[in-house]
């Protein structure tokens, strides 16, 4: 068995003036596997930090004089420096390199004081060269993806949740935030996304997390029951209420409700929901005295409370009441770089389940392909439901003797046509975070990026997952100076 390390792919932003230099650095780092795009100078260098993501970003520390957008020329001698200033700003997860003659190693020893990882001296020693940006990319690429993660999912309450693109980290350290604070907090997103395990997270990082975590799901409930499920009755408060019953927020008091789907609460049970909001006290059913509880309230919905506030369905009021925070969950369609850590931890929980102590199933390159290209309309519980049963149909497959293989057989045929009917070849696509305002070169040149990242350099893999063939792939890496 090898014991290499896995290798580590990054994104390298090479900040140059001079192509040829530029090329031979970017041929340099395509060898190991990285991605690189090349731009000429300071404006082109901050268009792409501003639209692009990246891991390693090398510039030279000497650049020709350019005019900022009011006319005024640079001295390029401080040009690299700008770049480093830059990055810092727009790319603070990024590992910065200089790039620089002999005679100003003395000034590129300044850079460490703009955040700069390393130097190197020209002329390149590819070597070195190629030594310095993977140990910058290790840093960069491990540090987001094992500290970061292995910090907030294993070790601080977010067990269950599988992410790390850079939309869910973000999301991840808004639940931490707003965890230590008391307000309440409103999770929506589709059905699917996963908004009861951000609810856990936020109750298991708060102050609350020793208490009662209870939740309770508001649709199709009709409104007396609903009533009492969350305030409780005493004896004799209608037919067949033989005994007291403490409602949810006295069963939680000094720890989280949790109310699932709260868009579809009847009107007038809105009404006492708000009355306990506001006051801390709950009546229970055929009683006159109240009770006063402690109760951090989490709620979520799919729904649109724009809409519903403007109907006149959802009282207003009770709306900015539970709306202290607000975490948006974005559909998994919108996070596709997520989907291979699912996939592969799913495999480990539904094969460890199965096969107990033999090896873990293995999936092969064209079915994770097929699955990262669906557009997963029921998102992440859909997902994990389909590779379950992919699980259990390749464990049936298999002949004596042999290790679990899943193919792309496996997967449900439902699953092999998108939304509309048709084949899903890849071709939908898409990246996460918000696309308002980007041009679409820019887009273009993000979805190659992203696809070149998530099949580790793979061109023919991305061609596919892109829906374009091989020559017009190669066609626009040279136009966009990928490499």
């Amino acid at each position: 068995m090898s014991t290499e390390p896995e290798k580590v792919v990054a994104q390298v932003l090479i900040v140059e003036d001079e192509p040829e230099h530029a090329d031979v650095m970017a041929e340099a780092l395509r060898r190991p596997g990285h991605i690189c795009t090349i731009v000429n100078g300071i404006e082109a260098a901050a268009e792409e930090l501003r639209h692009g993501s990246f891991d390693v970003i090398v510039t030279d520390l000497r650049m020709p004089e350019s005019a900022n957008k009011e006319g005024v020329n640079h001295d390029g001698g401080d040009a690299g420096m700008r770049v480093l200033d830059l990055a810092g700003q727009l790319q603070p997860d990024a590992e910065t390199i200089m790039v620089t003659a002999h005679g100003d190693v003395p000034t590129a020893r300044d850079a460490f004081k703009h955040g700069a990882f390393d130097f190197v001296e020209k002329p390149l020693d590819l070597i070195v060269f190629r030594s310095v940006v993977n140990r910058a990319a290790e840093q960069a690429v491990l540090r987001g993806e094992s500290g970061d993660m292995k910090e907030l999912i294993q070790h601080d309450g977010f067990e269950g949740i599988i992410a790390g693109s850079e939309v869910m980290r973000k999301i991840l350290k808004t639940v931490k935030t707003v965890a230590a604070s008391k307000l309440p907090v409103l999770i929506t997103g589709e059905s699917g996304t996963g908004k009861e395990l951000i609810a856990q997270a936020v109750h298991n990082n708060s102050p609350r997390s020793n208490k009662r975590f209870v939740t309770m799901n508001c649709a199709g409930q009709a409104e007396s029951l609903l009533e009492d499920q969350l305030f409780g009755h005493v004896r004799g408060a209608y037919t067949g209420a033989e005994k007291d019953r403490e409602g949810m927020f006295e069963y939680a008091d000094n720890g989280t409700v949790f109310l699932d789907e709260i868009g579809d609460m009847p009107i007038a049970m809105q009404a006492k929901l708000l009355r306990v909001l506001e006051s801390g006290e709950v009546v229970r059913l055929g009683a006159n005295d109240t009770k006063h509880v402690d109760v951090r309230l989490v709620s979520a919905t799919n729904q649109d409370f724009t809409r519903k506030t403007a109907d006149g369905s959802f009282r207003q009021d009770l709306f900015f009441r539970i709306n202290g925070a607000h975490i948006h969950l974005p559909p998994l369609r919108d996070r596709r770089e997520d989907i291979p850590r699912i996939v592969r931890h799913a495999i480990a929980k539904f094969g460890g389940e199965l096969l107990s102590g033999e090896p873990i199933p293995e999936i092969s390159d064209a079915a994770m392909l097929r699955l990262t290209a669906f557009r997963w309309p029921g998102n992440v519980r859909q997902l994990i439901n389909v590779v379950e049963n992919m699980v259990v149909m390749a464990i049936g497959d298999r002949g004596d003797g042999q290790l679990v293989r899943i193919e792309v057989g496996h997967i449900p045929d439902e699953i092999k046509v998108s939304d509309d009917g048709h084949i899903d070849d890849g071709s939908a696509l898409g990246v996460g975070g918000s696309l308002a305002g980007t041009s679409l070169e820019q887009l273009e040149k993000r979805a190659i990026r992203e696809t070149l990242k998530l099949t580790a350099g793979n061109r023919e893999q991305t061609a596919k997952l892109l829906g374009i063939g091989e020559r017009t792939l190669y066609r626009k890496l040279k136009e966009y100076g990928l490499r």
